[in-house]
């Protein structure tokens, strides 16, 4: 079963050559099966820890471990990363003109899988999860994510994950921009996953990270973290994303949000 452990993370951000210390020993451990919320004010550092597991060049890892079933993910290139069984769903989807929607998403099923998937099957596979997701299948034949709406591409994230079945989910603030219906449908799209993936004998790991409790009264989280300064400041059940909905973070940071 997978196991993702992330031990004493010191992370810093590359920019203009200058270098920026951000997490600052980042403990944080999450079982197959498991929904880890992550909450925190702006800049505390939450999609740093996101994209540093993902392999993003801007981030540079000065201390600490990743490990994946036992395995350092930090010696890995980005797309060993996703090979070995971790996601990551954006908080800002890019646009790839030029590439329609169904070669990109077959051509990384064929990275992730080893072997090209039949036409047929394929086919079968894509239009179910659209279908599943409320997705247009025109949208299989578009640029990726070119024109699409907000909510319509946090669903193609989704999509993503439901198709290249990762073992570690990172999604980072899925629900930023969602209207209700598509928040509904995004989160219906994670819950599926979780429930195929446990079926199968292949439970996900989520990493779920937001500002906002309404995603998790969709997707239950198993543990909440509370992330300040670039550390885990505590970590409890849903009831610690209920004191955050209802007092925010002023007890860990010692400042209120101004009226």
């Amino acid at each position: 079963m997978a196991k993702l452990e992330i031990s004493d993370l010191h992370v810093s951000v590359i920019t203009d050559d200058t270098s920026k210390e951000i997490l600052r020993g980042v403990n944080l451990t999450i079982d197959a099966g498991e929904t880890h919320a992550i909450m925190g004010p702006n800049g505390s550092g939450k999609s740093t820890l996101a994209y540093s597991l993902a392999g993003h060049p801007k981030y540079r890892v000065t201390s600490g471990t990743v490990l994946l079933d036992g395995t350092d993910v930090l010696s890995m290139t980005v797309d060993q990363r996703a090979r070995a069984g971790l996601f990551l769903a954006m908080q800002y989807p890019v646009e790839i003109p030029g590439v329609t929607t169904s070669n990109f998403l077959r051509t990384a099923a064929t990275a992730v899988r080893g072997q090209a998937p039949g036409v047929r099957q394929w086919l079968k596979e894509v239009k179910d999860e659209m279908e599943s997701l409320q997705m247009d299948p025109d949208f299989a034949q578009r640029s990726v994510n070119e024109g699409f709406s907000g909510g319509e591409k946090k669903r193609h994230e989704i999509l993503q994950m439901s198709l290249l079945k990762p073992k570690i989910a990172i999604l980072d603030e899925t629900d930023s921009g969602l209207d209700i219906d598509a928040l509904r449908i995004v989160s219906e799209g994670v819950n599926r996953y979780k429930a195929d993936s446990a079926a199968a004998g292949e439970a996900v790991g989520v990493l779920l990270i937001t500002h906002y409790t309404r995603i998790l009264r969709y997707i239950q989280p198993d543990f909440v973290h509370v992330f300040v300064a670039g550390q885990v400041a505590e970590s409890g059940g849903s009831e610690l994303a209920e004191e955050l909905e209802a007092d925010g973070y002023v007890r860990f940071t010692g400042q209120a949000v101004p009226a």
